[in-house]
Parts: C-alpha cells; structure tokens; sequence
C-alpha cells in the first residue's frame, strides 16, 4: 500500500456574476509526492494545466502563487493530466492532504468533466492537517501548513504556495507523526452514501461518528431509528436519553443520554444539505462528557426553549 499525498492549485472567477455553480474552483495545477509503506518517497508528480472555464488568473490567486496565466498556456486539459495523475497513482492507495478541500475540489472538477468518481460513495483519507492537531496542538485548531513544518523542525530547502511544494511538505509533515494516528479516518463527502449499506459507522479513540445516506427533508431523517439512536459505542447498547434532541437554530441537535458504565454522553447531530440537490444528510457524532458539561447541554436545552417562546411571541404580535 502506498500514500499518494496531492496538493491542487486552482482559479475562480473575479466577480460573482462569472462563477459556474458546479465548479466554482477550476483546478490548474496538480502536484503529488508518492510515499510507500515506510513512508520514503518513491514518486513525484506535478503538471499544470490549461485553463478552459477561468481564462483570466484572479488576483490574489495570481499573487499567492506566483503564477500567470501565461505560464499556463503550455498546460494540458484537465482531463488528460487527471487521467495521469490517477494512473500515476496506483492502486491500493491512501489519499493524504493538507485539509479535506483538495479531494472535494479534484472530485467536482472531475464530475464536471464526466469523469468516473474516484469512488462510489464517501472517500477515506488522511487529514494531515487534522492529524497534526492531534499530535501536537489542541486536536481542534487547523493551522498553516509553514506552522507545523516550523514545530517539527522541518527544512524549508523549496518555496511554498505551488502544488508540488505544498505536497512535499506535507509529506515531511505526515512522516513525523506517529503511525498509531492513522486510525483517525477522514471522508470526503462529495460523493454522499446513496443507501443504508454506504453509511458510515466509525468509532475513534474517545467518540464515534456516523454519516447518513441523504434524506429528502430533515424530517424524514429524523423518522429514521439510526439517525435519531444513540448507542453506546463501547458496550454497544441503546441509551436512554436524558434529554432528547433538541435545536436552536435548525442546524445542529444535541441530546444527552447516560450510561451507566461509561457515564454521561452528549449527542450531537449537523444537518449538511447535499451541494447538487435538494436533499439533506445528517453527521451524528457521541462523545461521552463530564457531569459538568452535562449541565452545559441542559443550559443550552433552556436558551433553546426561551428562544422558541421569544419567537412564538413575536410571531403574534
């Protein structure tokens, strides 16, 4: 098995009025460094490519970069150095990147183009960026890619802000982390689950996520016994809830339930509406919980009900 560790550079439109919806982002750069078991560098990767959709470079991408457009011209088309790039890849891979925006993004210029998905449903990856939170800041923060090549001790010997160099960084980065950090999955969700079977159940060192296939409406979702369960994810049974799911803004849910071996668990649910439709999906995440953050989901259970009746009273008058 090997990592392919990709960085993209990309352009978009300098006004509003010339973005195309389904692909606000046009890829014009792919770099890649390719790692093996070990994680030494076996194979590198970088092409541009010519631009089709955004034919004038946006200025603060133009800066950042320092790249023209005119640098561009001798690029091939995206599909052809996508095509390469997958082929160059392998299989039996690990997508790793700096953040969850590059596969999003290589996805949706594919899908523009027709391309085949790189996978029927949501994509496992590396989060290098994530992981390297877990490691060495609060597990929460996303910092810049210079900041963690300056905490590890890292050799700057190329310039940043290009593809290639961006991803041989990153690589760098990836190959100070301990291994054991591995398990922490990342999914893109480009591609959402489009059936019971395609959701995701994973369970991570302290809490447990699950992402749902997509629901015509948030009622719906919460119709179904998996979306609104919350099971303890160490002895695996069913909860009661404490305090059921409740919202203030129609977004995010929250319950608490107890078990009694592990304790107080916080339920958290998001409802993500799919980009291309007009359906939802639900990311639930359980995470056990301190008697004193308990408390706090009470709290917010009561500014939620005063919000409501303020609401309600506004709406009479």
């Amino acid at each position: 098995m090997n990592y392919i560790i990709f960085d993209l550079e990309w352009n978009q439109s300098n006004c509003p009025e010339g973005e195309i919806k389904e692909i606000p982002f046009e890829i014009i750069e792919i770099g890649a460094v390719k790692l093996n078991s070990e994680k030494q560098i076996v194979d590198r990767f970088n092409e541009l490519i010519h631009p089709r959709i955004y034919k004038e470079m946006h200025k603060i991408t133009g800066n950042l970069l320092h790249l023209q457009m005119k640098e561009l011209e001798n690029g091939d088309e995206f599909v052809h150095v996508a095509k390469r790039f997958l082929t160059w890849c392998g299989d039996d891979v690990t997508f790793c990147t700096w953040g969850p925006i590059d596969l999003t993004q290589l996805q949706r210029n594919m899908a523009y183009y027709q391309m085949a998905p790189l996978a029927k449903g949501p994509l496992a990856f590396l989060d290098i960026q994530k992981l390297f939170s877990i490691a060495c800041e609060d597990r929460k923060s996303r910092r810049a890619l210079e900041h963690a090549v300056d905490v590890l001790g890292i050799e700057k010997d190329i310039p940043f802000h290009r593809a290639f160099s961006d991803a041989y960084y990153t690589a760098k980065v990836f190959k100070k982390l301990d291994s054991s950090l591995e398990k922490n999955l990342s999914f893109d969700l480009f591609h959402k689950p489009t059936c019971r079977k395609e959701e995701i159940h994973i369970v991570f060192d302290d809490y447990a996520k699950y992402i749902s296939r997509k629901f015509p409406d948030k009622q719906e979702a919460f119709k179904d016994r998996e979306v609104c369960s919350t099971k303890c994810y160490y002895c695996h049974r069913n909860l009661k809830r404490k305090i059921r799911w409740f919202t203030a803004n129609g977004k995010h849910y929250y319950s608490l339930s107890y078990c009694e071996k592990h304790g107080y668990m916080k339920g958290k649910i998001r409802i993500r509406k799919d980009l291309s439709e007009d359906e939802i999906y639900v990311v639930k995440t359980l995470k056990f919980i301190s008697e004193e953050d308990a408390g706090k989901i009470k709290e917010r259970q009561d500014r939620a009900r005063i919000l409501r009746k303020l609401k309600r009273e506004r709406a009479k008058s």
